[in-house]
């Protein structure tokens, strides 16, 4: 077995891989670095699902980079350009040639006698291990070699094929393209998210009907593909200074209106459903398929770039249903109702299962260590884990928002630990009660499903993970690094 050392390993090649070396490369030129991806591709996320109408959930000022700035005519882009963008991003800094593909990390190991992580990384058949002091997990938060299906009866017993969005193109599972021929065909589409939001209407572009069946609705605001404000001021303003006030102009008006559905959620949900009434056909049942039960932000809100789905829905190219599947039956589903809704294509947008640092086996000093069990400090370490952070974005705003703040403190910590002789960092929690929430305060499915899998969170900073660019912004970039809370150790002799 083989065996290297380095300062950082960076576990994962998406758009927080990406954004980590970069700030590595950038503010710690003399720490030795190289990244780990398990897949045979760059991109993450990006790469992975090409699925219909896929493109992002948040505008891409923010989604960008800071240090390399969107610079297309779309703010809400598809998943190609997307993906092309990091691919560009990776090629100009260089990053592109540090990564290793197709190395899986399976198991990590910490020994405080050397200050080190041991890694076991799989390459097909065969296992190398690479040694470092500080692991930077940026491997996202969901399992990329299964999507969550409920397990309804009868589903063997449909007659077409059915497909979930994340097996669209599954070329991961080497089972070839799941490409299924939709053109002409009635598809349901099970899902009230933003996968089901993004793909009904892209699949209606080609099917003859799409049925979108939803358990229960889901918040969707329409949002506006291009930014004709800021496509305006291009050239006619120094282009860094249109990035600088496109990225605060959509980072100000998401914080403001996140705050006031918090504050205010019954007039937030008035004119969500105001703004729907205004855009369906006079008597569309808008309480019924788009008035949820919960409040605006409690999960996240979904976008209809253009309009395109309430467009679909007025074209007559797309129905909305909400009701309960009791099973699959050969020409369908039948729901709860009675009714039998007919398809010759079903997509289960149901949802992913989530996986904090891609379920790596932790061990510390030879104690096997469960993420449920910690505590998480400033939403990016782990109480009692030594020299080991994840990027880990935001729920109410941009991926990239909270990962490039994450890069830039690790960055701040590394550079403190080497300027004082210091090989070992680890968050002590003080002695409170214990923590009874999960890290993520969302009611989502996919939220709810990882259950103790998830790291907990205090009542009190450093270790309450807050929503609030602004709030992380002054804590990462000036906030103390020896807060009493995180033990700093030089190298025992």
């Amino acid at each position: 077995m083989t065996s290297e050392t380095l300062d950082v390993l960076i576990v994962g090649a998406g758009i927080s891989g990406i954004a980590a070396a970069y700030y590595l490369g950038q503010r710690c030129p003399q720490l030795s670095w190289t990244i780990v991806e398990g897949r045979n591709a760059i991109g993450g996320t990006w790469d992975f699902f090409r699925y219909p109408g896929v493109r992002s959930d948040s505008d891409m000022f923010t989604l960008g980079y800071r240090f390399r700035p969107w610079r297309g005519e779309n703010a809400i882009a598809d998943g190609p350009s997307i993906l092309q963008y990091l691919k560009d991003t990776a090629r100009e800094f260089g990053i592109d040639r540090r990564i290793r593909f197709g190395q899986r990390v399976s198991r990590v190991s910490w020994s405080s006698r050397e200050a080190l992580w041991t890694v076991d990384i799989a390459r097909g058949e065969e296992t190398t291990q690479i040694r470092c002091n500080f692991l930077f997990m940026c491997t996202g938060y969901y399992r990329y070699d299964q999507g969550y299906t409920p397990p309804w009866p009868g589903m063997a017993d449909f007659a077409g094929p059915v497909v979930h969005p994340q097996v669209w193109d599954a070329r991961e599972q080497g089972a070839g393209v799941v490409d299924p021929d939709y053109a002409g065909k009635r598809v349901i589409v099970i899902g009230s998210g933003a996968t089901a939001v993004t793909i009904a209407p892209a699949l209606a572009q080609k099917a003859s009907h799409v049925t979108m069946l939803q358990r229960s609705p889901s918040y969707v605001v329409s949002m506006p593909a291009r930014d004709d404000q800021v496509n305006l001021l291009r050239g006619r303003l120094p282009d860094r200074l249109v990035s600088w006030l496109a990225r605060w102009k959509m980072i100000l008006i998401g914080s403001y209106y996140y705050r006031k559905a918090k504050v205010n959620p019954n007039e937030t949900r008035d004119v969500i459903l105001q703004r729907i009434r205004a855009v369906l056909e006079p008597g569309f049942d808008v309480e019924r398929h788009f008035d949820p039960a919960y409040n605006p932000w409690d999960q996240r809100v979904c976008i209809a770039a253009d309009a395109d789905l309430f467009q679909a829905i007025n074209d007559g190219r797309l129905s909305m249903v909400t009701d309960h599947i009791e099973r699959f039956v050969e020409e369908g589903l039948q729901l709860r109702s009675g009714e039998i809704l007919p398809a010759d294509v079903i997509v289960t947008a149901t949802g992913m299962r989530m996986r904090i640092m891609d379920g790596v086996q932790i061990i510390v000093d030879g104690q096997p260590v469960q993420l449920g069990d910690t505590l998480s400090y400033k939403g990016l370490m782990y109480s009692n884990i030594p020299n080991l952070a994840s990027a880990f974005g935001y729920t109410n705003a941009s991926w990239t928002l909270k990962c490039e703040l994450i890069c830039e403190y690790v960055c701040r910590l590394l550079n403190y630990m080497r300027r004082r002789g210091y090989r070992q960092c680890v968050p002590r929690p003080e002695a409170e009660s214990p923590p009874s929430e999960p890290m993520i305060d969302f009611t989502s499915g996919y939220v709810r499903r990882a259950g103790d899998e998830l790291p907990r969170q205090g009542g009190r900073p450093p270790w309450r993970v807050y929503q609030n660019y602004l709030k992380d912004l002054l804590v990462m970039r000036f906030g103390r690094l020896d807060d009493g809370v995180m033990e700093f150790r030089k190298l025992r002799g």
